[in-house]
């Protein structure tokens, strides 16, 4: 049995790791600009598919079966990000004798539209903001609604997601432009323009419900996760369990989110999204019918690997998972380490990385796209990897958090650990006390950005001697594969340690 990876980076590397442990062989795909990339080297087979430009590559349909053909896969696995939600590619996949490992083609284009999907939450019964059931035709809606239920209000790609074709108005005579705007990113980005607009919720929390779903009538939700820290609508850091849910909101929560799976036909891994309110009100965001990159926490938190799950799920096989045994255990964090320059804007940051050293130790976990030498090009998302700590509870977390953060180093380009190394010190975040525009408010106000623009010209000058010292060890004439892809040995790791001295913070 073989299984083709359709995508890239960290999120293929992870689906490698399980299917190897599973016995699965694995066949990988990449662009010009991935040749070298840790998931070509560590997949059993690896096929180009084209250029660095994403629509000839990882988004040609063509190319991606002409590989698994070439590779002899059985089962497609999405990953998510370029092709995962669409269910188009999905019956493509399905139609050309393999296995998808997804929900059904019909689920995905069902809760893939915002308002279909608001329409569905009614008829089972879940909480729903106020809002249009179908697109706009004419900004003289946008206003009918507005005089309605009043400002602020949210306009929405019908198809969007990742906070792309959304525009928050406070202002009567910005909602005409703010449709405009949101229906050309809706079109730029997904190939549809329309737009609904909802009633927006003032400093909501985002949580949401991980689910899993059999072919037989079973469905399980495997806690909840607290994804409201986010820039600009892209979530950054997120948590399991969410620091103010307890069990009665958490049940309450999960049943919701189950009344959405059974009304859609639901069947694989995917998560229910929803927002709470200063008044502990929750509602029905929207469905993402993938597996979702913050997923680590929740396997950290359950103890559950969810895409070996979503891979025999789509076997066939009835679900392991048992409602009454899913309880939380500790509290996990996770970061998204991005290649983007926090002083210049996040704006993206491409090119060679000259060192990579990832943190350890008990409760540390890494998933990674890259490594030491990696390329990151600039065609692509910028997430280079995930870091993700667990501990016996959410203080103990933070602190954890804190020391990782310092362990990792990343020279040659710029990344937001700077970031998460300042926000990890902010006395709100310890208290997690934050909503979904608590970042965005962080950088408008200029304390964040004076924290995290603080510069160690040590580290700097410790990484460069480092990088150094590689170089002149490789030219010695050691076994060139110490060095390869990454792969240190532990006197290595030791020696940027001693060379660094003390962990920036």
């Amino acid at each position: 049995m073989k299984l083709l990876i359709a995508n890239r980076g960290e999120i293929a590397v992870r689906i490698i790791r399980a299917c190897r442990e599973m016995g699965i062989g694995t066949v990988a795909v990449y662009s010009e600009a991935d040749r070298t990339a840790p998931h070509v080297l560590m997949a059993d087979q690896s096929f180009p598919i084209g250029p660095a430009e994403a629509a000839r590559s990882y988004l040609d349909a063509d190319r991606l079966l002409a590989a698994a053909a070439a590779g002899g896969a059985t089962l497609l696995h999405p990953g998510y990000g370029f092709l995962a939600e669409n269910a188009a590619f999905a019956e493509r996949v399905e139609a050309a004798g393999l296995t998808w490992v997804g929900p059904p083609p019909a689920a995905m284009r069902l809760m893939g539209s915002k308002t279909e999907s608001r329409k569905l939450a009614v008829a089972a019964g879940v909480p729903l903001i106020p809002g249009l059931m179908k697109p706009i035709e004419d900004p003289s809606e946008i206003e009918a609604f507005v005089d309605q239920h009043g400002l602020p209000v949210l306009l929405k790609a019908v198809a969007g997601g990742g906070g792309k074709g959304m525009r928050a108005v406070h202002e009567r005579r910005d909602l005409a432009g703010a449709w405009e705007r949101a229906r050309s990113e809706g079109l730029a980005y997904f190939g549809d323009p329309g737009v609904y607009v909802e009633r927006l919720v003032d400093r909501p929390r985002h949580i949401e419900v991980q689910v899993a779903a059999d072919r037989h009538g079973d469905a399980v939700f495997v806690g909840e996760r607290e994804c409201s820290i986010q820039r600009r609508h892209q979530k950054v850091v997120e948590e399991c369990p969410s620091p103010v849910v307890g069990p009665e909101l958490r049940r309450q929560l999960g049943e919701a989110a189950l009344a959405i799976v059974r009304a859609s036909g639901y069947q694989s891994v995917g998560t229910v999204e929803f927002l709470l309110d200063g008044a502990g009100r929750f509602y029905f965001l929207e469905m993402n019918t993938r597996l979702q990159v913050e997923h680590p926490i929740t396997e950290e938190v359950y103890g559950v690997d969810l895409v070996a799950e979503q891979i025999n799920l789509a076997l066939g096989a009835p679900l392991s998972l048992r409602q009454e045994a899913l309880v939380p255990r500790g509290h996990a964090i996770e970061c998204r380490i991005y290649a983007e320059d926090p002083l210049r804007g996040f704006a993206p940051s491409p090119g060679r990385i000259n060192l990579y050293v990832r943190p350890a130790g008990p409760g540390v976990r890494v998933d990674s796209g890259v490594n030491t030498g990696s390329v990151v090009p600039l065609e692509y998302d910028p997430m280079l990897a995930k870091l993700v700590v667990w501990a016996p509870d959410r203080r103990a977390a933070v602190e954890r958090l804190g020391r990782a953060l310092a362990e990792y180093q990343v020279s040659g380009i710029a990344t937001t650990l700077s970031l998460f190394r300042a926000l990890v010190g902010m006395e709100s975040f310890r208290s997690a006390d934050f909503h979904t525009a608590y970042l965005d408010e962080l950088l408008a106000s200029g304390d964040l950005a004076e924290l995290h623009g603080r510069q160690d010209p040590d580290a700097e000058l410790a990484a460069a001697i480092a990088a150094a010292c590689l170089a002149t060890v490789k030219a010695s004439g050691l076994p060139a594969d110490l060095f390869a892809h990454g792969e240190r040995s532990t006197w290595w790791d030791d020696g940027v340690r001693v060379l660094h001295g003390r962990f920036p913070r």
